[in-house]
């Protein structure tokens, strides 16, 4: 059943629930609250939506289209926040790369993504060797560190993180679209199989932040939310979450967990 619509004047703007409308209240009622990584960085929520608009700019700068998808390949950091607001602003797809899956199945959910551009944490360069050969989709690379010089290897980056934000400009024009947009890729952690994948689309992502900021998460959500735990989808959450209450820091990664096949974590 489909209740009865208004007509709306064509001045009207349609407000869709996409991710860029979310920056609209913190930049004006908190645009100086800092967000922490580490002992690393500190940025005002100002500083972070320029970044977001920088890493905008450069992917475009590199090829990256609406529609694309952008695998990230990193811990819980700075960049990882700003990756997570500037690829599904700019139409694109975002997959966050669970990296506790074995080495095999991070190659195959980044290959069934179909990511054509992957931004790694060189922490990662040494593992993204050995599977280059079973990633023939990605067209290009984009080294991340904590390091004063990053670690390449092998491998040929288009280039560094910092680099590219600070060479790119701010003021990437986000566009409106349909908030049922495919906005996120995430995976389940394979326990029984390959990892399945699951796609969210802008709106319902907008929505389930929202929920979170008013504190009203549901038993089913909360039940969901423990599930999402050993899944990227859970850092996606932490990072969204703790942007939307304007509370700081970033979560502390801590010591970086040592990547081990899924069989031996299970057996512990």
């Amino acid at each position: 059943m489909v209740g009865r619509l208004i007509q709306t004047a064509k001045s009207a703007y349609q407000y869709p629930l996409i991710f860029k409308q979310l920056w609209h209240t913190p930049l004006v009622q908190a645009p100086d609250q800092e967000v922490v990584y580490r002992d690393l960085k500190r940025f005002t929520y100002r500083q972070i939506r320029e970044r977001i608009g920088r890493l905008a700019s450069a992917l475009s700068k590199a090829g990256v289209v609406p529609g694309d998808t952008v695998s990230v390949l990193d811990w819980d950091s700075h960049r990882f926040l700003e990756a997570f607001f500037a690829i599904p602003m700019m139409g694109a797809v975002l997959q966050t790369v669970n990296v506790r899956l074995s080495p095999e199945q991070i190659a195959y959910t980044i290959d069934h993504a179909g990511a054509s551009t992957l931004l790694v944490n060189d922490d990662f360069v040494e593992l993204l060797e050995g599977l280059k050969a079973q990633l023939p989709k990605i067209k290009r690379l984009i080294v991340m560190s904590d390091r004063p010089a990053p670690q390449t290897g092998s491998l040929s980056f288009v280039g560094e993180y910092e680099s590219l934000l600070a060479a790119a400009s701010p003021d990437y024009d986000f566009p409106d679209f349909d908030e049922n947009t495919q906005a996120t890729t995430f995976y389940t952690t394979g326990t029984t199989g390959l990892p399945k994948g699951v796609a969210g689309a802008a709106a319902r992502r907008v929505r389930k932040t929202s929920a979170y900021r008013r504190g009203s998460e549901t038993k089913q959500e909360e039940n969901q939310r423990h599930h999402n735990k050993s899944t990227g989808r859970e850092i996606w959450r932490r990072a969204f979450t703790r942007l939307s209450k304007w509370s700081a820091p970033v979560p502390n990664p801590g010591k970086k967990p040592r990547l081990q096949p899924s069989i031996e974590l299970r057996r512990r």
